[in-house]
């Protein structure tokens, strides 16, 4: 099913479905196929989101699953789209049982931000946290959110009406590849998500001496390459020494950028995260602290400042433990970890309590076509999934 639906991509190496496209059409019918054949109740929400509606008892409450459609470019066949499927096939095999609340599934149409400059829409929209000006944000061919869910065939303006939180919810459980290494080192099969990590960026400035490569003497230059490049060690370092802790600093502009020039200017992005928003706040400063001392010993004019912040998200405690017990009725130990990786749970916490299955993944590698779940375990998490609901029954 994975292999069938990862063919509705732009024809790149790996997974390229970015939302209201033709790709993500596609995937759509697909998707609403599975869920129409599992007997839900199917519907395309003003923001894309497919759902796919169980009815429980009637005025009863009712539980979440999801996680998103669209992939980065060049990317891998089960980021987001496995999250999707693993429920459906869930509730696929308990057909036949009553459950005293109903289930909806539901397929983000746009977690990634790779075509817009945000994302989440889907999940904000159901949050109540949606921004409508987000509406008019461009992708690089000029088309603004607005007028591509007009051409997918949506009414954009319904969205502000998508607002559950005046409703009865139980709460949002989100299946995802881990993204990282800690369960296929561990040799675990499933995970459990204890939080999502919080995220803080700062845009950092360095302004140096621009001079020729050939003529200026080593002692006394004021680059500010260099002294970039001790920033990187710097963040490194203490990220290292911090337990929760992880720093990166993965994008830097040099100018003139000329093999023959001293730089004058740098500018870079330091992105910091942990699960633990104490952490992070305080690692982050200690990080920026020691770059001033490091730019202030070189005679580099640097300047920083911050332009994003996201607080972390514990998963629900009561939520979390059924999960654990869902995974030991499958005959395995529930490993315990934070999901460094933002998902659409994160802005789901705005409406309810939240929860993340993990699945393992070869490697930990992820956003590529290499990215890979074993059939057997995506097994256990469908084998997990039902032991949730009834649990939760």
């Amino acid at each position: 099913m994975l292999d069938d639906i990862a063919s509705c991509s732009d024809g790149r190496p790996g997974v390229t479905r970015l939302p209201f496209t033709s790709e993500h059409h596609r995937a759509a019918a697909i998707i609403k196929g599975w869920m129409e054949e599992t007997g839900l109740a199917v519907h395309m929400d003003a923001a894309g989101t497919i759902i796919g509606r169980r009815e429980g008892v009637a005025d009863g409450p009712t539980l979440l699953f999801g996680s998103h459609q669209d992939s980065v470019r060049n990317g891998g066949k089960y980021d987001g789209i496995m999250g999707v499927l693993l429920p459906i096939l869930a509730l696929r095999e308990i057909k036949n049982l009553s459950l005293p609340f109903s289930v909806q599934v539901m397929a983000f149409a746009d977690e990634e931000g790779v075509r817009f400059p945000t994302a989440l829409i889907g999940s904000r929209a159901l949050a109540g946290s949606f921004d409508p000006s987000a509406l008019e944000l461009k992708d690089q061919d000029g088309i603004s959110i607005h007028d591509a869910m007009v051409e997918f065939g949506l009414r954009p303006d319904g969205i502000e009406s998508l607002d559950l939180r005046n409703r009865s919810i139980i709460g949002y459980v989100e299946t995802h590849i881990e993204q990282g290494p800690v369960l296929d080192n561990e040799n675990v099969p499933l995970g459990v998500v204890t939080a999502i990590a919080g995220i803080e960026r700062h845009h950092i400035s360095l302004r140096g001496i621009a001079g020729h490569a050939g003529t200026t003497p080593m002692r006394g230059r004021q680059d500010p390459l260099t002294c970039a490049a001790e920033f990187l060690l710097a963040a490194e370092r203490i990220a290292s020494e911090t337990p929760d802790l992880i720093a990166t600093i993965g994008k830097l502009n040099v100018l003139p950028n000329a093999v023959n020039v001293i730089p004058g200017e740098v500018s870079m992005i330091l992105e910091i995260r942990s699960a633990v928003d104490r952490v992070r706040e305080q690692g982050g400063k200690s990080i920026i602290n020691e770059m001033r001392e490091i730019a202030a010993g070189r005679a580099i004019d640097f300047t920083c400042r911050k332009t994003y912040t996201q607080r972390a998200v514990p998963c629900d405690a009561k939520l979390k433990n059924l999960l654990k017990k869902a995974v030991y009725s499958s005959h395995y130990e529930a490993k315990e970890l934070p999901s460094g990786a933002t998902h659409d749970a994160s802005a789901m916490a705005d409406l309810c309590p939240i929860a993340m299955l993990f699945v393992r993944c070869h490697g930990g590698i992820s956003h590529t076509p290499e990215e890979l779940a074993e059939e057997a375990d995506m097994q256990e998490a469908v084998n997990c999934l039902v032991n949730f609901l009834k649990l939760l029954k």
